[in-house]
Order: C-alpha cells, then structure tokens, then sequence
C-alpha cells in the first residue's frame, strides 16, 4: 500500500496535521481506518484558492496540446497505482473490487476523452464575422468569438463514486481541459482514496511544468471548509454530486454572492420506468430480473437507479410482480457506503411502509451499514396524493405504481419532477401508440431509454447526464460526456484586432486546423481575406 499522511494538497506543498481529525469507516466491519485526515485551516483554505487564481493566469494560456499532454500524465500515472488504490477505496466503500477497477478505467477513460477533444481544438466553438467596410447603411466590423476558461473551479467529491466523480473524475477532468484550476473538497467517506489519486495528479502537474497552484485538494468534515470554498471571491464555478439537501445549500450559497457563481449541482432523480404493453407480454419474467439487478446494482447508490416503475394493472403484469417479489424476498442483505445513509434509508422505508405495500427480505442485518432490499407498491392515486412517495430513497429499494391501463400514464409523467433518466419497455408498435408520453418525457429527463435499464453511464460524446431540476441545477449542461467541460468556459468576442495579436483558434490562416464558423458556414478552411 502506498504511503498516507492525512495532509491537505495547497499547491505543491502539503497541509499541516492540527485540523480537526476526519477517519474513514470499514463499512463491512464498521472499523475506523487510519490514518486520521486534519481538516484545512481558513489560511490554507485562502492559500489554496489563491494559488489557483494565480495560476489561473498562466494556465488559461496554454494551448490544447500542452493540456492533453497533461491530462494524459494524470491518467497514466492513475494507470500505475491502479491495484493500491482500488484496494483502499474497497476498504473505505465496501464496494466491491472489480467495480473499482471498472471506476479507475473509467475515470483514466475519460481523462483521455477530455485530452483528444482538447488537443483537436474545435470544442472552442469558434466563430468569425469578417468586417464588412462596405457595407450600407453601416459598416460591419471584424468579430471573432471564442470560449475562454472561467477561473478556479470548486469540485465537491462524490460518497458513491470515490474516482469517476472525486478527486480525479469527471468534474475535475472537464475543468482542466476548459483550461481552469480545480480546488477539490475530498469526500470524507473516502479519503485515503482522494489522497492516493491527488498523489499522482501533483506529480504529473510537476512533471508537466505547470503552474502550482492548477490542482489542490482539501479535507473537512461539515459545511466550513466546503462553504469557505463557495463563498471566496476568487472561485469562479462549483461542481457537486449529492444529496438534494446538500447541493440546494451550496447553490443558494453561490447565488447569494455579491457575485454570484455557477453552482452545478445533480442531486436528487428518481428515474422513472414505464411498463408498456407488448413489455409485459412479451418478457415479463426478464424485465423483473433486469429491474432487480439495476436497482440493487451497487447497493441501489447510483444517482441512475431506477426508483419507480409505473405498469398496468390490467393484462400480464402478474408474472412480472410475482417474479421481482420473489427476487426482493430471497435477496441476501447489501452494505452501504456509510452508517448515515443506512440510518435515513432504514428511516424512509419505514416510513414509506406506513403509504405502500412492502415487499423485503425480513434476515438480519450483521452491520450498522448492512441493509435488506425493499419493494414497495401504491396505486397511482395514492402516488398522486402522497408527495413524499416520489422522492428519491438511496439504496437497494424501489416504489411500483399501479395504473388501471397505459393510458394513465400521462397524468402521472405530468405529475412527474425534473429526472436525470426515463426509460421505456415495450414494442415499437407501443412506442407509435405513446408517442404523446414520450414528448413529455422529454420535458421531465435528460436521457429517455427505450427498452433498457438506466443504471450506469457511458462516457462519450452523445452522452447527457443532466435534467431539469432537481436532477440538477440546469438542465442545459451535463456532468458526464465531453459536452460537460461548456460548464467551465464563456464566451468572449474580440472586435477589430489585429489578426496577429488574435488567439490562435481565431487566426485568419486557421494553424490549428480546427473546425469554425465563418459568416454561419462551418469550416477548416482558412478565412479568406
């Protein structure tokens, strides 16, 4: 195992080791793991945001190459600690290892991702106006528009994704290919983890030769060190995964700024499924053991669990109910990732319980993270009537909604909050007779799925991870996918400059070969004077 020592990363200096201590807990075995972790001082708090606003200066500067060249240091320096730090995220998250490694790929994968977009260039959106001098009743002058970076960017590490969505995940990769230094507030569920990922970041921003201040990372338990981060002046963006509790907080925080900031926020989605007709006859059975599987994968934490199931009453749905009642029944007991969230998803189910008809597994639990799966069934109008019902529930659970008939299903999407998914099962023909549904689904989701479950997210170009609130704090972004780095950049317009003091993506001889947009034509011809 690799060395820990609990410090803070400032720059490329390390934290000092009097802050308030933060352990990380064994979840299977509920054993405090060392070393304890100091919480950042409000200096190191301050010194840590200001060598980002420092480096910040030079950093926005370098071109895609040398970025790219910098994104793949950190990816092939996570490739070399892949088994250590793997094996620390087992103990801290109970996760199991093959999911972890299939995380440290994924997170590799998308730093790489980001690096070829960066280096192609044309992400920049690029846009040339050529003057027209001649032109009546006014002349047109010489605009050319670009996005440029924003500034450091505050990254708030995941509890269910200690790499694709921590230290070195997605948020992070997508602001340091845009070209802003990242500030992560560590998780502390996880953070032996964070230390080890952060270890080969500050050594691929040496040997890269960028400047100090471009990565940091820091701990702290509570809402002080995350809250400091938000409100300093210096900070330009924030990025945060979560409880809807958690990222509401931190978005009234950015908002009540006296300038206010970004405050990207996915926090709460609950993923609704529809049960078409032809699904239920053509392979009730199967869909039930897909359903199962998707909502227990990973103990039912991914933020793409599907959380309700809407079917008809009328029809084939019996072998479908009889199928998943028999799963949930003869499931074996699932480990969260911390005793807090065993405590609120015990909490809601009991409650929850009082409102549905529950189906679980009655076998006792060995550890205060240890948890039975839970099944839960409600008429629509008594899912219409209880608000609570549609809430999220963290963990190996799931609510079923009985309609008299598919036609029901547009009153309940209607009823529906933002989603980050919905998924669709049943024939094309079905597809033709819903068509009306699926128009407001789009409203309600940023990712519908037709005959397929939503747990999981590729990393890819088309990819969108986002919907409307409170999914997320904007629906026009997504925090998975090459699209997510338009978070961290704004668009800057140079009127009347001389074509050699323009940025290279703006010169009129095009060098960087990249595709533009002359006079509303895309191109990668040169402009022609």
């Amino acid at each position: 195992m690799m060395e820990l020592t609990g410090q803070s990363f400032i720059g490329n200096q390390r934290g000092a080791q009097t802050g308030a201590p933060i352990h990380a807990i064994n979840p299977s075995t509920g054993e405090r793991l060392a070393p304890a972790y100091s919480s950042a001082s409000a200096e190191e708090v301050e010194r840590a945001v200001t060598l980002a606003a420092e480096a910040f200066q030079t950093y926005a500067q370098t071109d895609g190459r040398s970025r790219a060249a910098f994104l793949r240091a950190i990816a092939d320096g996570l490739d070399r600690i892949q088994q250590p730090v793997a094996e620390r995220a087992h103990l801290e998250t109970a996760l199991p290892m093959a999911r972890l490694l299939g995380e440290m790929s994924r997170t590799t994968g998308q730093l790489r991702l980001f690096a070829a977009v960066v280096e192609e260039g044309s992400w920049v959106q690029a846009r040339i106006d050529p003057a027209l001098p001649n032109r009546k009743p006014l002349a047109r002058p010489d605009l050319r528009s670009m996005l440029r970076p924003l500034g450091p960017v505050v990254v708030f590490g995941a509890s269910n994704f200690p790499l694709a969505f921590s230290a070195a995940g997605g948020d992070t990769a997508s602001a340091l290919a845009a070209g802003c230094p990242v500030i992560v507030k560590a998780h502390s569920a996880h953070p032996g983890t964070s230390e080890l990922v952060a270890q080969a970041i500050a050594k691929a921003v040496a040997d890269c030769g960028m400047p100090e201040g471009v990565y940091s990372l820091l701990y702290g338990s509570g809402v002080e060190i995350g809250g400091a981060l938000v409100r300093h002046p210096l900070v330009k963006a924030v990025t945060f995964t979560g409880s809807l509790g958690g990222g509401r907080k931190l978005m009234d925080m950015a908002a009540a700024r006296p300038q206010p900031i970004p405050c990207f926020t996915e926090m709460s989605s609950v993923n609704p499924v529809f049960l078409l007709p032809g699904a239920l006859r053509d392979c009730a059975e199967s869909i039930a053991e897909g359903l199962f599987s998707s909502f227990t994968l990973g103990a039912g934490q991914f933020c793409t669990k599907p959380g309700m199931v809407f079917f008809p009453e009328q029809g084939e749905a019996g072998a479908f109910l009889g199928k998943l009642r028999q799963l949930v029944s003869a499931a074996a007991p699932f480990t969260l990732l911390t005793p807090g969230i065993a405590r609120d998803y015990a909490r809601i189910a009991t409650e929850r319980a009082a409102e549905a008809t529950r189906t679980t597994q009655a076998s006792e639990v060995s550890a205060s993270c240890q948890v039975n799966a839970q099944l839960f069934e409600v008429p629509l109008d008594t899912f219409l009537a209880k608000r609570a019902l549609s809430e999220e529930i963290f963990g190996p659970g799931t609510l079923l909604i009985r309609c008299a008939s598919p036609g029901e299903y547009r009153r309940a999407a209607a009823s529906l909050d933002g989603h980050l998914t919905a998924t669709l099962w049943g024939s094309e023909e079905d597809l033709e007779a819903h068509r009306e549904l699926i128009a407001l689904l789009e409203e309600k989701a940023g990712r519908i799925i037709f005959n397929g479950f939503p747990t999981g997210v590729e990393v890819s170009h088309a990819m969108v991870h986002g919907g409307p609130y409170p999914a997320t704090s904007d629906s026009r972004f997504t925090s998975v996918g090459t699209r997510s780095i338009f978070r961290f950049a704004r668009p800057v317009c140079f009127q009347g400059f001389p074509d050699a003091l323009m940025p290279g993506e703006l010169k009129a001889a095009n060098p960087l070969g990249i595709l533009r947009q002359i006079d509303g034509v895309f191109t990668r011809e040169p402009l022609q004077k």
